[in-house]
């Protein structure tokens, strides 16, 4: 029997939100739950690498991912600390291994993430030679893992304007992570992989955010095959997917969903008649929006 992971993040723990009033169409006083972001600067050693804008929560699994998924920190580095200080807002990961990333972080891209994503260096490096392992897909786990990722207590539900990345195993879902920018709860994703040395070959990512270049490689980087989002594509994104045999799933909506790459791959085993519409309140935004 396969022994489930911590879910993440605790349903009960509070919410990184505050109250703010306002005014609505017609001019009455309200008060609305708005998200907090706050800065977060990212050291490798001794090296400054880059300052994110983040929620907050879980900077050191932030810190990990990021490092990782840009290539700094390698799969056998031996991480012998990482010191989160709230107060100036700074997480440093200490590596046995010597580092000195310089010249990469001279090469920058800004990548179409919102809250604007951040790639050093060459964005394809990592996925010369790169084919992520064949994994079927059943219908039945993407129409499961939609219904329990719009109904899991989320600050998206709380205050909206955020987005949600799930890890999960067939229709389980395994961790749960959530940011202003979807590249952030990726990385969080990431950090906690590589934390508990948990592989990707038998894990699907769901997200709520577009599938763009950025968020395909970082998922194949990760070494999961499968990618499934609420929203759309882009042309390079489902280009490389195609390239590295990531089954690309999106537009997922009640029902609807569009299968762009890895259809080979895709078991219909479940009836999308028999799929329930999702309610309005859970309702995520539509498979166009970012």
């Amino acid at each position: 029997m396969i022994k489930p992971l911590p879910l993440l993040p605790d349903p009960s723990a509070p919410r990184l939100t505050r109250r703010i009033g306002g005014t609505d169409h017609t001019g009455a006083l309200v008060e609305i739950s708005v998200v907090e972001e706050r800065p977060l600067t990212i050291f490798l050693n001794a090296q400054e690498i880059v300052t994110a804008m983040t929620i907050g929560d879980y900077p050191e699994y932030l810190a990990l991912g990021f490092l990782r998924n840009q290539g700094m920190l390698h799969a056998d580095d031996k991480v012998s600390g990482v010191d989160y200080d709230e107060d100036i807002e700074t997480v440093v990961v200490r590596t046995d291994r010597q580092t000195s990333y310089e010249e990469k972080v001279k090469k920058k891209t800004r990548t179409s993430g919102c809250a604007v994503g951040t790639v050093f260096g060459d964005m394809m490096e990592g996925l010369e030679g790169l084919t992520l392992p064949p994994a079927e897909l059943r219908t039945s786990w993407l129409y499961a893992l939609a219904k329990a990722v719009n109904t899991t207590p989320s600050l998206y539900l709380e205050a909206g304007a955020i987005h949600g990345t799930v890890l999960c195993r067939r229709d389980q879902m395994l961790v749960y992570m959530e940011d202003v920018g979807r590249h952030n709860a990726v990385d969080k994703i990431a950090g906690w992989m590589f934390q508990h040395g948990e592989g990707g070959a038998d894990k699907i990512l769901y997200t709520t955010g577009r599938l763009t270049s950025e968020m395909v490689i970082k998922t194949a980087q990760m070494g999961i095959p499968v990618l499934a989002s609420r929203s759309g594509f882009t042309a390079w994104g489902v280009e490389i997917a195609q390239q590295v045999g990531l089954t690309l799933i999106g537009r997922m909506r009640g029902q609807r969903f569009v299968c762009m790459a890895g259809e080979d791959r895709l078991i219909r085993d479940a009836d999308p008649a028999a799929v329930g519409d999702e309610s309005a309140r859970h309702r995520r935004k539509g498979a166009g929006d970012d």
